[in-house]
């Protein structure tokens, strides 16, 4: 008996291994305001402060969270009294502003209500969509300061840093 012509291709076919190398995954990126000023706040009082817009970008990237975190704001040596605890200060991201592209964008908070101490790190945006499609979302978010009634009189900085993967 004699194998079809369908036989051959198929035992033809075994000996050979397929490889699949994935497309490259493309990254996103962020950028932030460099810099923002709260003004003259008095000791025990709140303030509340737009940082500027906040975008990312990506190129064929199906999901991408963005994160915010901060460091203590400080004054002087830092002592307890110059130091205004990250706990103290709230992020709010605020709803999208523009956005292109396909997909879900969702705000990690929409709401001043919302608003989250950075004593951890915090979603601050992400974004999911089906298709691998270049996209890009801003957003306008708002610190809420809290300063303590034993804080000194002085210049307080700190870092706000977003990332984004």
């Amino acid at each position: 008996m004699l194998p079809s012509a369908q036989g051959q291709d198929a035992q033809a076919a075994t000996g050979r291994m397929i490889f699949l190398i994935p497309r490259a995954r493309m990254a996103a990126s962020i950028t932030a305001p460099g810099t923002a000023s709260l003004g003259s706040v008095e000791a025990g009082q709140t303030a509340t402060v737009q940082l500027g817009q906040v975008r990312v970008n990506s190129s064929v990237v199906r999901t991408w969270t963005a994160t915010v975190s901060a460091s203590d704001f400080t004054t002087g040596a830092g002592t307890a009294p110059e130091t205004i605890a990250r706990s103290r200060i709230s992020y709010w991201s605020g709803p999208l502003v523009t956005k292109t592209g396909p997909g879900n964008w969702t705000p990690g908070q929409p709401a001043a209500n919302n608003a989250q101490p950075l004593d951890t790190g915090r979603t601050a945006f992400s974004y999911s969509s089906t298709l691998m499609t270049n996209s890009s979302v801003v957003w306008q978010p708002r610190l809420v300061v809290s300063v303590p009634v034993t804080a000194v009189t002085g210049t307080y900085t700190g870092t706000i840093i977003h990332s984004v993967a």
